[in-house]
């Protein structure tokens, strides 16, 4: 079943660009361990389940990427790597130590789905979102809809996000972004002296 971004009152069920902002500047605000979990979840789109898995070993130095298994799949095994910033990959050396890492097939963070969950949702209080969107899901959704914006191949998003199908990823094209807007100002041009009419008579 593939999930709708918006609710059944029409309300989004993901971070905008604003919101999205917002919830990265509170986590590095957070420092330590939920810096670098809602960092790694801003700036991936991974399920929470799948950045709770990391070890040192899928962390690409050299890359710049995060290797990911995809784990909503029935078979095991299926992996992915999504390019992070430079910055992210130094954070998460920093953070976790690798250098001095005796356990290296060891998670990254030992927290439990229910303490990631919460976690990340004060982070996200502390940056003001609240409600529906506050949640790991609304992070992952907003990375679709960003990659979307930013004229990424829907193919590449799909490899990214871990969907097994490109129905799923289509879902991200349906938020309006700012060219969607601008071409629907052209079919308003002969309206627009309306408004300004509008405007001009609730000023007399």
């Amino acid at each position: 079943m593939i999930e709708p971004l918006f609710d059944r009152y029409g309300a989004r069920k993901y971070l905008d660009a604003t919101e999205r902002a917002a919830f990265a500047q509170s986590a590095l605000m957070a420092g330590g361990l939920e810096a670098s979990f809602c960092l790694t979840l801003a700036f991936t789109g991974a399920r929470i389940s799948e950045v709770l898995s990391l070890t040192s070993e899928q962390i690409l130095v050299e890359e710049g990427a995060i290797v990911f298994e995809t784990l909503k799949r029935r078979q095991r095994g299926i992996f992915r790597l999504v390019p992070v910033p430079n910055e992210l990959i130094a954070l998460l050396v920093d953070t976790h130590n690798f250098d001095a890492a005796d356990r290296p097939h060891s998670r990254l963070w030992t927290w439990g789905r229910t303490t990631a969950w919460k976690r990340v949702k004060a982070v996200m209080l502390d940056a003001k979102i609240e409600g529906r969107r506050a949640t790991p899901r609304a992070a992952r959704h907003a990375f679709g809809v960003g990659a979307i914006q930013s004229s990424v191949a829907l193919g590449t998003v799909q490899k990214w996000m871990g969907h097994a199908r490109i129905e799923t990823t289509a879902i991200y094209t349906n938020v309006m972004g700012k060219e969607e807007r601008a071409l629907a100002e052209r079919t308003w041009l002969s309206l627009k002296s309306v408004l300004t009419k509008i405007g001009n008579r609730s000023l007399v």
